[in-house]
């Protein structure tokens, strides 16, 4: 069984890769399971009812996001009814919609997807490490697959977080700083890892971002709205490959796409 997890998709030009890049990238590789982060989907920052749709509908089966998931209100009016996306589930107190889920493959593997922010140089968020105990003692038995997008700015506390739960998940990926890093392995106790998965928006930009914005604004020091960028568009992913018999990922492997033209 293999599962494809995209990287921060970022606006209509990351969204555009998803829909012309996937079907090709599932063929290739015989995808069964796709998971995307969508937290910067909607014009940059946030996800909406209709971009949501749009990237199930282009074959992603599970939306996960991250620090901007409430940038967008418009969020408000879905996620509590939409199994198939899911926010950071270490927010505080009585919050919208879920995070975490348990769905089934093509092939019939139980996938339980978990959604978990860090806490360094973010917000003050409740400790993802005691959340996960919780959610493992609820889910563990019923899942064949347990995939966490671990959304978090700082790589000592991704790789503190892999270490921790070794041997319990089946995978922990990294999301947030949109620059697809080179670590992945596996580890000692069986759990895939890499630091980040990378960005799925325009290529010429800072973190999909317009590249001249995002200058003046450490130019300037004051603050400056930053627009998507267009032009050419990368696709960063994961591919994870398991044995079908124990559902033991076998493999990690980074890709990279680039689709031309303007968006």
């Amino acid at each position: 069984m293999k599962v494809l997890v995209i990287g921060d998709i970022v606006g209509k030009p990351g969204r555009k890769a998803v829909q012309n890049l996937l079907p090709r990238i599932v063929k290739e590789h015989a995808v069964e399971f796709v998971i995307a982060n969508a937290e910067n989907a909607a014009g940059g920052k946030g996800v909406t009812g209709s971009v949501k749709d749009e990237l199930l509908g282009a074959g992603v089966d599970v939306l996960t996001s991250g620090n901007h998931v409430w940038d967008n209100k418009a969020v408000f009016e879905c996620i509590d009814d939409e199994p198939r996306l899911v926010r950071p589930a270490n927010y505080p107190g009585e919050c919208p919609g879920q995070g975490y889920h348990t769905y089934v493959s093509g092939g019939g593997a139980r996938i339980t997807v978990i959604n978990l922010s860090g806490r360094v140089f973010m917000q003050n968020l409740d400790c993802p490490f005691r959340e996960i105990d919780r959610i493992l003692d609820e889910v563990q038995a019923a899942s064949d697959v347990i995939i966490v997008d671990f959304h978090a700015e700082a790589t000592s506390e991704k790789q503190a977080f892999a270490w921790y739960v070794d041997g319990r998940v089946s995978a922990v990926v990294g999301t947030h700083t949109h620059v697809q890093t080179s670590d992945e392995r596996i580890l000692p106790q069986g759990t895939a890892y890499i630091t980040d998965v990378g960005m799925t928006g325009a290529i010429d930009s800072v973190l999909g971002m317009v590249k001249e914005e995002a200058i003046s604004k450490f130019l300037t020091q004051r603050p400056v709205r930053l627009n998507v960028a267009r032009g050419r568009t990368q696709l960063d992913a994961v591919l994870l490959e398991f044995n079908h018999s124990d559902y033991l990922v076998t493999r990690i492997q980074r890709l990279r796409y680039v689709m031309e033209g303007q968006w």
